[in-house]
């Protein structure tokens, strides 16, 4: 009977070294200690990111930021019976923000457009707020003093507008175009 000799052993070649203990896959688990068992179900793919760069998205958020933040402001002005400098700032922060980051990219257009609408959103706020005094004054709803006398809304804005009434749109203004640009950043 002959007896055949072990197989000679093979040279290495430097870009694939064997392990010691003839293990082929113990190479692949040590480099990758967590990788996916056979059968091993895959992780959900992530949720897509917002398009960045779509200014009808961010004027869109914009809008809806600013009616939001108009029926906030309003409800603290109705509250407090009192026009609150730091809301107006958050007013126009909120609107800012969201323009900036849902219309993403340096777009021109959206800080004007925040602008503009945290003007609109602390005039119509501060309306909210004269119709929700008068609307406690008067012993009445809200909505029928705001809807039903929206005139005499407005002619009780009018008489209580003060050069600080003024302040605050700026400061809303401002709050909004300075948010707009950072957060587009």
């Amino acid at each position: 009977m002959s007896q055949s000799a072990p197989p000679p052993p093979q040279p290495q070649s430097p870009s694939q070294p064997q392990p010691a203990d003839g293990n082929p896959f113990a190479q692949q688990q040590a480099s990758a200690p967590y990788a996916a068992q056979p059968g091993a179900v895959p992780p959900p793919p992530a949720p897509p990111a917002p398009p960045r760069g779509n200014v009808a998205l961010g004027l869109v958020g914009a809008v809806v930021a600013a009616v939001a933040a108009a029926a906030l402001y309003g409800m603290v002005i109705g509250l407090t019976k009192h026009e609150i400098g730091w809301a107006a700032v958050g007013v126009g922060f909120v609107i800012g923000l969201a323009a900036g980051r849902l219309g993403g990219g340096r777009k021109p257009l959206l800080p004007i457009a925040a602008t503009l609408l945290a003007l609109g959103s602390v005039y119509l706020g501060q309306l909210v707020g004269e119709a929700m005094i008068g609307a406690d004054q008067l012993d009445l709803g809200f909505s029928e003093v705001f809807f039903q006398h929206f005139g005499v809304v407005q002619d009780a804005w009018k008489e209580t507008a003060d050069p600080l009434t003024f302040l605050f749109f700026a400061i809303a203004g401002w709050a909004a175009f300075s948010g707009a640009q950072k957060a587009a950043a």
